[in-house]
């Protein structure tokens, strides 16, 4: 159906304010300049960093405007929400009036729907044309001192609630809390013999270079003061701004202390400026700061970290365990534990795909096409503690007609070199060869999309082991765009090939977690002495959340964002919802407490617990975790009409 043979959509826009007081011929001119499109559910609408060129009106469905708070696409904040009939693009009105803007990389928004939408995108030359009519500017105007309003509301309510949780966990406290401040600052046109005397009366060894609107733009140590003044004889002849560094790794102030912790361990440096939106300086935190605040005594990853670069990655491994071993010492929740280590991790793994990347630039030029790197496994649930094996695949887009065998000889050279730089930081390779280094796991759309639909329709054992595998993906690296596009299909495919989930489903309802109804002591007459945590448990855990939430449409997703958005389509009652989120903390805690345990002794891993070396409380909890994934395998069960 075309946009005039919907009357629905037709009679919204033409009495929207924008149109409202056109001509008819007018109208049908403006309205051909526009572009009607349909989103599907949870599918991106604006990217953070694609031009704007225009406002986009809702004609049905619900959108969400956010920002990217992390490194993960999971982290992010709301806005603001949308529904049909309101617009989208206000914040970028200043480059249609022709504001100059300062800021380089000013559009950090991305818009999100939230369910199945339709949407006008109405480019800024249309609203030129109507801009002569008064309605037109006044309408406009409300609508951003309406918007205005809401986001501050917002944004006060979000402190407030805030300040009223608190965070009494050191280790997930914010850098604000932890910074010193005032920022110590001086302007770029000092003389560099005020920066030293400075420096002097401040008994600090740095200060923060900043330009004329007060911008951070470099730091001055007193090793640039002996290296680039005194040494080179250049006296009182330089400026604070001739003398500084000016790449600088900088910190948000409301970021975490972990994500403090891993730029440390991952650019190699001293001084952390920490900066507020508009990039001026707030404050400054040192890794000796963080450790002093912590009140941890001898923490000893310094040399790690000081060392820790391309040439010498494998020590970042032992740098990460000690913060690893400090978490659990501390008492840490296991949830806290994963989010903070998969996060150094993430930075690791980061860093090896962008050195791999690097490495075949140099060789072989620019991709050929854009390409996408996907975490698994436990890496992709984001439930990392100690170094496992490799669990990744890559995904490029389809060359163009001839292109194919260029393309596939550029991915498979940077499939080998991700592969290798990650062996090298210390994570082993995949025994069953799940990694971007193998024919099966990289590959361009057109050729995903068969391997996905070979899966569908040979359901085996085999090929549901790979689909459950591949259904804790995690996008890490890449164009954005490609993975979008990429999710789609999967979705798709998914849709077309609903046998699959079915037999998945089946699978699961064959093999049922034990769930350990007896008094302890009774399973020893029973012979069950032991429970493999992994294989009879976490397992069947991921795999009923997995298949329930493709079967719903949601590709990705960490176990506990899979429970929150199963409970947000009433899948899930909210007491279930807790159950399930206390049943995965326990389990947590015994793998993770177990496998350090392993690990401080020298001890080869292992899944496997032994109930006589369990706490009675540990065992009362793994029962009742036990009872509520078996209650999770039954009523996916159920939602397939099983018996």
């Amino acid at each position: 159906m075309t946009l005039q043979e919907n009357k629905e959509f037709m009679n919204m826009i033409e009495n929207h304010p924008i149109f409202s007081g056109a001509s008819a011929a007018e109208f049908r001119s403006l309205l051909d300049r526009c572009d009607l499109k349909a989103y599907r559910k949870n599918e991106k609408v604006l990217y953070a960093k694609s031009p704007r060129e225009g406002l986009l009106l809702i004609l049905e469905g619900i959108t969400e405007v956010c920002v990217q708070t992390g490194t993960s696409r999971e982290n992010r904040e709301v806005l603001e929400v949308l529904e049909a009939g309101e617009m989208v693009g206000f914040s970028s009105l200043a480059d249609f009036l022709g504001e100059p803007n300062p800021h380089e990389d000013s559009v950090t928004v991305e818009v999100h729907s939230l369910e199945p939408s339709v949407c006008l995108h109405i480019p800024y030359e249309v609203l030129e044309s109507r801009w002569h009519d008064e309605d037109v500017r006044e309408y406009v105007l409300r609508q951003v001192a309406v918007r205005l309003r809401e986001i501050y509301s917002s944004l006060a309510e979000q402190v407030k609630l805030a300040n009223q949780w608190g965070e009494s966990d050191p280790f997930i406290r914010r850098v604000q809390d932890l910074m010193n401040e005032p920022a110590l600052t001086i302007n770029q046109d000092t003389p560099v013999d005020e920066v030293a005397r400075t420096m002097v009366e401040a008994g600090t060894s740095s200060i923060l270079v900043t330009g004329k609107e007060e911008e951070l733009l470099g730091i001055i140590t007193e090793k640039d003061l002996v290296q680039r003044v005194v040494s080179a004889g250049e006296g009182n002849k330089k400026t604070a701004g001739e003398t500084a560094t000016l790449e600088l790794v900088t910190i948000q102030r409301h970021a975490y202390y972990y994500e403090a912790m891993s730029s440390f361990l991952m650019h190699r440096v001293k001084h952390l400026p920490v900066v507020d939106e508009n990039r001026r300086p707030v404050g400054m935190v040192t890794l000796s700061d963080l450790l002093r605040k912590k009140n941890r005594g001898q923490f000893n990853i310094i040399q790690e970290i000081e060392s820790s670069n391309a040439e010498t990655l494998p020590d970042v491994k032992h740098a990460i365990y000690s913060v690893l071993g400090n978490l659990i010492q501390d008492g840490m929740p296991a949830f806290h534990i994963m989010e903070a280590i998969t996060t150094l991790y993430d930075r690791l793994v980061y860093h090896c795909v962008e050195m791999a990347a690097e490495e075949v630039r140099k060789e072989h030029g620019e991709p050929p096409v854009t390409f996408a790197f996907f975490l698994m496994g436990s890496a992709g649930r984001r439930e990392q503690f100690l170094l496992t094996d490799q669990d990744h695949f890559l995904v490029y887009d389809d060359p163009e007609e001839g292109g194919e065998e260029k393309a596939d000889t550029y991915f498979k050279t940077l499939g080998e070199k991700i592969t290798s730089w990650m062996e090298h930081a210390g994570y082993k390779l995949c025994d069953g060869g799940m990694m971007a280094s193998f024919p099966a796991w990289r590959g361009n759309l057109s050729s995903w999309k068969k391997r996905l639909r070979s899966w569908g329709l040979r359901a085996t054992n085999e090929n549901i082991l790979l689909g459950h595998n591949f259904l804790s993906l995690r996008f890490l690296y890449g164009d954005e765009r490609l993975h979008d596009r990429f999710t789609g299909l999967v979705a798709d495919q998914l849709e077309k090939s609903r046998i699959f989930l079915y037999r998945a489903a089946e699978e699961e309802k064959q093999n049922p977690v034990p769930t350990l109804d007896q008094p302890i002591r009774a399973l020893f007459r029973m012979k069950k002495e032991m429970l493999d945590i992994k294989l009879n448990v976490l397992f069947p855990f991921h795999h009923s959340l997995q298949i329930l939430s493709a079967k719903y449409g949601m590709i990705e997703g960490t176990p506990k964002q899979q429970i929150e958005r199963l409970t947000e389509e009433k899948v899930f009652s909210e007491r279930f919802a807790d159950e399930l989120q206390f049943a995965y903390e326990v389990i947590l805690h015994i793998r993770v407490s177990q496998a350090w345990k392993a690990h401080m002794q020298g001890e080869k891993a292992s899944s496997k617990i032994y109930f006589r070396k369990m706490k009675t409380r540990d065992k009362e909890e793994l029962m009742l975790a036990l009872k509520t994934i078996r209650s999770l395998q039954n009523q996916l069960a159920s939602s397939y009409g099983m018996p």
